[in-house]
């Protein structure tokens, strides 16, 4: 999956899993390696070498803590993960502090977790809502702000959790099984953003690439049962949402299914950002479409009506999936980029002051599991997918644009 990107150098943890990994993505590059202990997977002091059900059995009470309320978890005196949390902090200061425009670090779970976490400023409490999986690449840009602020970098999660393998595979959620699920899908690339430099432009139709891409999205989402599909009003949204329920409905057809679905299709106004995004008063050409931290140019009233209009949506997604009469049920919500990511700030139990800190393409997929229902916390499986997408897909290294410096 990374054959095609270059980095410049490559931090890793010194166990050997994670360094076998490294040496594998770093190939015959002549820099060598370097080795972080900070890197090393959590420590669990006492429950370090044992079985699940061992656990369980000789802590008791501190097994269950760490399973409900890890953030809080104490063991032989120590907090493992607010300790980790300050690990990761450490080495974000050795990996920025180093020469070298981009960096590849491998490591493993809980520390990838962390790392993500604290370079956006999330705290403990995100402790397993922003997932990792074996061999999953995440992205995580660093840039200067363009009103110098007071020299710190803006810092945009570009993607999360990008595996080689199907990101809406069967699977658990941090470890427990989800039956609940919204699938963030992004309208695929239209005329006018071949043309011009808005910043909205799903009231276009598809481009051929776009055509692609939702080819692409409904044969990656064939597999999965989707019971609903939930779009803007505009015509890349309903294009998209069309193409995806087409796909679903000749399951049986297509041999992933023995009879053939009923897919609910839906269009809401609350997906619909047009006339939001054009009250800023911003220069939309000063900055390249959709380049990471994108929605830090807009103007602080677009933003707020943005995130007031992104709530009644999450509301309206979060009442799709609370359906009693089915146990297991997905809905697929197609949108504007700038919506989705609104939506996985709600999602997150964030503010609209976070927005600025992710980002999305056209095509892209990003998965959220509600393992306790809806009702419950979700945590979000992968962001701004787009591996699926083939030769098209985004790639993790992209090119930056007019010669950006990040």
């Amino acid at each position: 999956m990374l054959i095609d990107d270059s980095f410049d150098v490559c931090f890793s943890s010194p166990l050997i899993r994670s360094k076998r990994t490294a040496e594998i993505i770093w190939g015959s590059r002549k820099v060598n390696m370097i080795t972080d202990s900070d890197l090393r997977e959590i420590d669990l002091y006492s429950f370090q070498g044992l079985l699940k059900h061992e656990g369980k059995a000789k802590f008791g009470a501190a097994f269950r803590q760490w399973q409900i309320d890890a953030a809080n978890f104490n063991i032989d005196g120590h907090f493992p993960v607010r300790e980790l949390w300050g690990r990761a902090r450490n080495c974000w200061n050795k990996i920025l502090a180093h020469e070298s425009r981009s960096v590849l670090v491998v490591a493993h779970n809980a520390v990838n977790q962390a790392l993500v976490a604290t370079a956006i400023g999330l705290g403990t409490e995100y402790f397993r809502i922003l997932l990792q999986s074996n061999c999953g690449v995440s992205v995580l840009d660093f840039a200067p702000r363009v009103d110098g602020g007071d020299g710190s970098p803006c810092i945009c999660l570009n993607r999360l959790n990008q595996t080689p393998d199907s990101p809406v595979a069967a699977g658990s959620s941090a470890g427990r099984k989800t039956c609940k699920r919204i699938i963030l899908v992004s309208h695929g690339t239209t005329q006018r953003d071949t043309e011009a430099t808005s910043l909205y432009s799903g009231t276009q139709p598809m481009n051929m690439l776009g055509i692609i891409q939702s080819q692409k999205t409904a044969e990656l989402l064939l597999d999965q049962n989707v019971s609903t599909i939930v779009s803007s009003p505009k015509n890349a949204c309903v294009e998209m949402a069309t193409a995806i329920s087409r796909v679903q409905e000749a399951a049986d057809c297509l041999g992933a299914d023995c009879v053939p679905r009923y897919v609910e299709m839906k269009q809401i106004q609350e997906l619909d950002v047009r006339d939001i995004l054009q009250l800023s008063n911003k220069d939309a050409t000063e900055v390249p479409l959709l380049q990471p931290g994108f929605l830090n140019r807009f103007e602080d009233e677009a933003l707020s009506a943005l995130w007031e209009q992104s709530g009644k949506a999450w509301q309206s997604l979060l009442n799709e999936l609370s359906d009693e009469s089915k146990p297991e049920k997905i809905v697929v919500a197609v949108g504007d980029p700038a919506i989705h990511i609104a939506l996985m700030g709600h999602c997150l139990n964030l503010t609209s002051d976070w927005m600025g800190s992710f980002h999305l393409d056209e095509g892209s997929i990003s998965v959220l599991d509600f393992p306790d229902g809806p009702t419950g916390r979700g945590t979000i499986r992968c962001i701004n997918y787009t591996a699926h997408l083939g030769r098209w897909s985004i790639p993790i290294t992209r090119s930056t644009i007019d010669g950006d410096e990040f």
